[in-house]
């Protein structure tokens, strides 16, 4: 299993054919309180980069990228009535949804937990 990052700070975790997707601990942080989730409809494409999902915290709404190319295959329906576990829990409970990944997924352009670290420090 391995996971990696997107400078819009999600994080993906790779299990075989599938990635699960969700916001950083430093986006929630951000973000403040989270009170809405817009999830993707299953069974919808997306390419790398495509907006997928939107949040909303009671400061802004932040719109959700994939970070590959894949159909999704399941959402974290608990985020419509729960929100806050964008919050609560963002790496763990909290994740948006799962991607069935394309054969060709290429995560060269995705960095490491320490790279993404490194990356967010640089940010100030």
């Amino acid at each position: 299993m391995t996971t990696v990052y997107t400078k819009d700070h999600e994080w993906m975790r790779v299990e075989g054919e599938k990635g699960i997707v969700g916001i950083t601990d430093f986006a929630q942080s951000q973000l403040g309180e989270i009170v809405y989730a817009e999830l993707p409809e299953i069974g919808a494409q997306f390419s790398e980069g495509d907006v997928v999902a939107v949040v909303e915290s009671v400061k802004a709404a932040s719109e959700i990228y994939t970070p590959v190319k894949g159909s999704i295959i399941e959402c974290n329906s608990l985020l419509i009535e729960q929100p806050n576990l964008l919050n609560t829990a963002p790496t763990g409970d909290g994740w948006i949804f799962k991607v069935l990944l394309s054969n060709s997924v290429k995560l060269d352009n995705l960095m490491t937990e320490n790279g993404y670290q490194e990356y967010i420090q640089e940010l100030g």
